[in-house]
């Protein structure tokens, strides 16, 4: 009891130091409703006291032989069943949503569309209909309902005289929570800074498609998987040690387990994944986020999800050919199509069509080093000593790159320069210098090439796989030339795992690994240009006022 009330104590007084930087953060967050000075919440305030209404009732299942069914539901069993003008008293139901729109036809007539999952069901209430209710209070509670409000109608399944499928209330419609602000439909909402920071009001008046989208290919990545035998696992988000990519990691510390020893946001969980093929997962896989200290753009996030597998047993031919079953597979499932139609990466940023249905393409990335640049002939790309030259070849074309500069980083620019802008239909990018990838396997003896490919798309690389390196006298090597990067400056390179070496002396089997960014995936089957419109809550810079 003694040991959980010092932690309480800590927590609070960690809580109230805290205050002034959160006080702070959330004044840097303006949103709409904030803004908003109409005295549109006093008003329908005092409305709901004068008629007697409960803006905020306790919720309760609807009666019975009164099913509750979403507009979709309705649709799809009833819709085709009647003709313009019938009425079904014995289809009785429920619904319940939001007020898209109120018309007022006369002072005893409303409709209403209600909406809920993204589907509307128009609403006919009549006075004639509506039990109870007399001419004033009828007008005076219809009029007090307004569009984005949460509703509850009873009723029967009809269609209007002009076809349209209708629930007939038979009871006013019950208010379960009022929308207090202007929902701008109409108007609409297209300012980036407000819909991110409002999403929520962005999602009611531009739609949860990518979202949508985003939770099929996540179904659909575990699907293809687990019917190829993987295991789903998580691994540790906040560790001591950080590795598996070149990133700059986000850096905090524990109040209390810890001491002072700095932990790290992982930057992939590549390396815990391998230990657990070592460990006799022979299939292995996650879905999760990843965290890089890194700016914000349309094909960057800080916080980004990945999914990486990892398959004992396997070469480099066997990735290529489950990534296009899985592309191809996800396109057909998600858009009836092979065919995902695309905004440009290029300058002109036109509509392109991906064709996931033909063999991806492939490039051999020193080949093409070596044809695009023929400076790079009288040089060693492996070799970290080449690296003044490099750069100055680098600077003779007017390629940029910023410091520090490393053999990785400058042959990375390279790639983006002349490789990666060819590669708007699926193409996989194979043998990299050996000197860029540290935790695969060379192609030969000779170590001058990677067991490696990337899959570019619409200039974008969505996949990074190779068959992983398993000698642990070899990556010793590796990461030892690493850490004199890291000393040159380079804080993206992670520091020197001996932990990791020492598990790769347990013998990992032959293996292949592979990852892909969910993002851009999702970006290019919903059709959107950047990232942020594929997360339910993108982080966003502070407000500048």
């Amino acid at each position: 009891m003694h040991r959980l009330c010092h932690r309480l104590v800590v927590a609070a007084t960690t809580r109230v130091q805290q205050q002034p930087l959160l006080q702070g953060a959330a004044r840097a967050m303006s949103t709409i409703a904030s803004a908003d000075k109409r005295p549109i919440k006093a008003q329908r305030e005092q409305t709901f006291a004068k008629l007697g209404l409960q803006p905020y009732p306790r919720y309760t299942p609807p009666p019975a032989g009164c099913p509750m069914l979403r507009p979709a539901q309705i649709h799809a069993q009833w819709a085709g069943l009647l003709e313009a003008g019938v009425k079904r008293p014995d289809l009785q139901l429920s619904v319940q949503g939001r007020i898209r729109s109120r018309r007022e036809a006369s002072k005893k007539l409303f409709f209403y569309d209600i909406e809920q999952d993204g589907r509307t069901i128009q609403v006919v209430v009549s006075q004639q209909r509506v039990a109870g209710c007399g001419g004033d209070e009828f007008l005076s509670h219809n009029r007090a309902l307004l569009s984005g409000d949460i509703v509850r109608v009873f009723g029967h399944f009809g269609k209007t005289n002009t076809g349209e499928a209708s629930v007939f209330a038979t009871q006013r419609l019950e208010l379960l929570a009022p929308c207090l602000h202007t929902v701008p439909s109409r108007s609409g909402l297209v300012d980036t800074q407000k819909r991110f920071r409002n999403r929520y009001l962005d999602l009611l008046v531009n739609g949860s498609q990518a979202l949508r989208v985003r939770a099929r290919v996540l179904r659909y990545i575990r699907e293809f998987l687990e019917g190829r035998d993987f295991v789903e696992v998580e691994t540790p988000i906040l560790s001591p040690n950080v590795g598996g990519a070149s990133a700059r990691p986000f850096v905090t510390q524990s109040a209390a387990a810890f001491g002072d020893t700095p932990l790290f946001l992982r930057v992939a969980p590549e390396l815990y994944l391998k230990q657990l093929v070592i460990g006799g997962v022979d299939r292995v896989y996650e879905l999760g986020r990843q965290f890089r200290n890194e700016g914000i753009d349309a094909d960057h996030n800080p916080e980004f999800t990945t999914c990486e597998f990892y398959m004992a047993y396997a070469t480099l031919d066997d990735l290529m050919a489950a990534t296009e079953d899985m592309l191809r597979g996800m396109a057909l499932e998600i858009n009836d199509s092979t065919v995902v139609h695309a905004e440009s990466s290029d300058t002109d940023g036109g509509p392109v069509g991906i064709d996931f249905g033909l063999p991806f393409a492939r490039i051999d990335v020193t080949e093409a080093l070596y044809s695009a640049v023929s400076e790079l002939k009288a040089l060693d790309i492996n070799d970290p000593l080449s690296v003044p030259q490099l750069a100055a070849v680098l600077a003779g074309r007017h390629i940029a790159c910023p410091l520090p500069h490393t053999m990785p980083r400058l042959l990375d620019r390279l790639i983006g320069h002349y490789i990666e802008p060819r590669c708007t239909q699926p193409t996989f990018l194979l043998n990299h210098p050996a000197i860029m990838s540290p935790l695969a396997k060379s192609n030969d003896a000779t170590n001058t090439t990677a067991a490696r490919f990337e899959l570019f798309i619409n200039g974008k690389e969505i996949v990074n796989a190779y068959e992983e390196l398993n000698d642990p006298r070899e990556q010793r090597q590796r990461f030892a030339l690493q850490a004199a990067d890291r000393e040159a400056g380079d804080m993206e390179v992670p520091p020197f795992d001996n932990e990791f070496c020492d598990a790769l002396e347990f013998a990992l089997p032959p293996t292949a690994g592979w990852g892909m960014g969910v993002d851009r995936v999702v970006a290019l089957l919903a059709g959107v240009r950047h990232l942020r419109e594929t997360i339910a809550f993108p982080i966003m810079r502070p407000d500048a006022k």
